[in-house]
């Protein structure tokens, strides 16, 4: 793995029932997420994704690349546009630098043209620092 090398992207549809398992697994109710007719009374155009799933779809953009003993140290990210429920995320990521076992990785969400809108920045800019085959990662042996 070197700098500049490309990780596989991960595209993702965001639908309803997803909406409600993750507002369910992280205990955000906000009704932004899930309520046809709060959103409507709001004047938003439509059901709005939580802005933390980027980070959920990052980590898994992550360790299907780097492997199930990867450890994500850091992750940031600035949200730029809001995602609506039934539109598709293209998450990528680039290889910043590699110091031993730590990788530094620049990432982008990018939400794809659809009825709400043309293509546009979901995420970004964005970085992780991963650290690979450490005893406290996912997969390490006991």
């Amino acid at each position: 793995m070197r700098p500049g090398d490309a990780l596989p992207p991960l595209e993702r549809t965001i639908n309803l029932v997803d909406m409600i398992a993750y507002a369910g697994a992280t205990w955000d109710f906000y009704r932004l997420h899930y309520d046809p007719e709060f959103v409507a009374a709001a004047r938003v155009p439509g059901l709005v994704v939580d802005g933390q799933v980027f980070g959920a779809l990052f980590v898994e953009l992550l360790q299907d690349a780097l492997g199930p003993r990867c450890f994500v140290h850091e992750l940031s990210f600035t949200f730029r546009n809001l995602m609506f429920a039934g539109e598709t995320v293209r998450c990528e990521g680039t290889v910043a630098a590699v110091d031993g076992d730590r990788v530094t990785v620049d990432l982008t969400a990018t939400i794809l043209a659809s009825d709400h809108g043309p293509e546009r920045p979901a995420a970004r800019p964005a970085r992780a620092t991963v650290l690979l085959g450490r005893v406290d990662g996912p997969g390490a042996a006991p």
